[in-house]
């Protein structure tokens, strides 16, 4: 496996492994979904120039992507002082090998290294506690909607300072999803 940043070339496939990654078969209870809300959300993001370019990375597995992580702008108190991470997805043949971890693990680094203060993402409680995220109201950033504190996490890195406080709010891109 190798971790790259994403290449205008890899566009494609990126949105490959998010349509796949994020596919869901009908069930009884629900119908069929495909991923397209978060390929779509890529695409958008980078569309609008909201993607961070150093911190958007793709693992190729065997010559080939086989996951990426998506990182944006964000704002606190609408100033761009933030990262948002996500979408991370990878192809479903090669999941639970370790290389959302390692997207994950990479990115946080690329994201120290650009000296940002911290990343945000909604995601799964039991997931990204081991990354160091834990709840980002434990920090005084809330969230732009009432998602619960164990949902809404952050990851505190090296450039963080005391002061950073208020409304979080993610890229535009997202803001389009509940249109």
């Amino acid at each position: 496996m190798l971790i790259r940043r994403e290449l205008p070339s890899d566009a494609d496939a990126i949105r490959a492994v998010h349509l796949a990654a994020f596919a869901k078969p009908a069930t009884d209870d629900a119908p069929a979904r495909e991923g397209t809300l978060e390929a779509d959300l890529v695409d958008d993001l980078r569309a609008d120039g909201d993607l961070v370019g150093e911190c958007c990375l793709v693992a190729e597995v065997d010559g080939a992507v086989a996951g990426h992580v998506a990182i944006s702008r964000a704002f606190v108190a609408d100033q761009p002082v933030l990262v948002a991470l996500g979408p991370l997805g990878v192809l479903p043949e090669v999941q639970r090998v370790g290389i959302g971890s390692a997207l994950v693990h990479a990115t946080l680094g690329a994201a120290d290294a650009l000296g940002e203060p911290a990343v945000v993402l909604l995601g799964h409680p039991t997931y990204y506690p081991r990354f160091g995220f834990g709840p980002a109201v434990d920090h005084g950033i809330t969230p732009p909607q009432d998602w619960g504190p164990q949902y809404f996490l952050l990851r505190r890195l090296h450039a963080w300072g005391d002061g950073l406080s208020g409304p979080f709010r993610y890229a535009p891109a997202f803001e389009r999803l509940d249109d």
